[in-house]
């Protein structure tokens, strides 16, 4: 029951993560409270600061990785990031294709190689320092390649960061649940 358990909340996670890619690189040229012209549109994360719409989506597909990673494997993991990528740039508009697939693609293996020695003991900690990192990560080469400026950066972060702290809640009921089940992470 617990290995089947495991497996379907992987599965669940997995799929999260995919549509996060599609939403993220549809919802820049789409959803915002302003649309740049030649640019992101862009939604507020902060009094003052704004971001690419997409921000969201990511921030949520970093923490989607590591639940990924914690119930499929690391095998698993690294291959939802491959996977990732190449969604990334198949469903990117094509001004954002090389961009968003590096962006992506070089932000989760940060994300991975700061999540993986912590997991097994601080779940949360993982969680969040290795999001924190690949936020950072994504955030820099995304911008700089997409767009040739790093002026949304802080809007950027900001708005990837307002994700990964809405997630800790269900993250520590997660690691509680875990251990009090007996489910073991891959």
């Amino acid at each position: 029951m617990n290995d089947r358990r495991r497996t379907t909340e992987g599965l669940i996670f997995l799929a999260l993560f995919c549509l996060t890619i599609p939403a993220a690189n549809w919802m820049i040229g789409h959803v915002g409270s302003v649309c740049v012209p030649n640019g992101p549109c862009l939604v507020p994360v902060a009094p003052g600061l704004l971001a690419p719409s997409g921000v969201l989506m990511i921030g949520a597909a970093l923490v989607l990785r590591d639940l990924v990673q914690r119930r499929l494997g690391v095998e698993l993991g690294v291959g939802a990031v491959i996977a990732g990528a190449l969604l990334s740039a198949a469903v990117a508009p094509a001004q954002l294709v090389v961009a968003s697939a590096l962006a992506f693609l070089l932000s989760e293996l940060a994300d991975f190689a700061v999540y993986t020695p912590l997991a097994r003991r601080r779940l949360v900690l993982a969680v969040v320092a290795s999001s924190m990192v690949g936020l950072v990560v994504d955030s820099i080469i995304f911008l700089s390649l997409a767009f040739g400026s790093l002026d949304f950066l802080a809007g950027q972060i900001v708005g990837k960061a307002w994700m990964v702290l809405l997630s800790i809640p269900f993250v520590a009921y997660l690691r509680r649940r875990d251990e009090r089940l007996g489910l073991t992470s891959a």
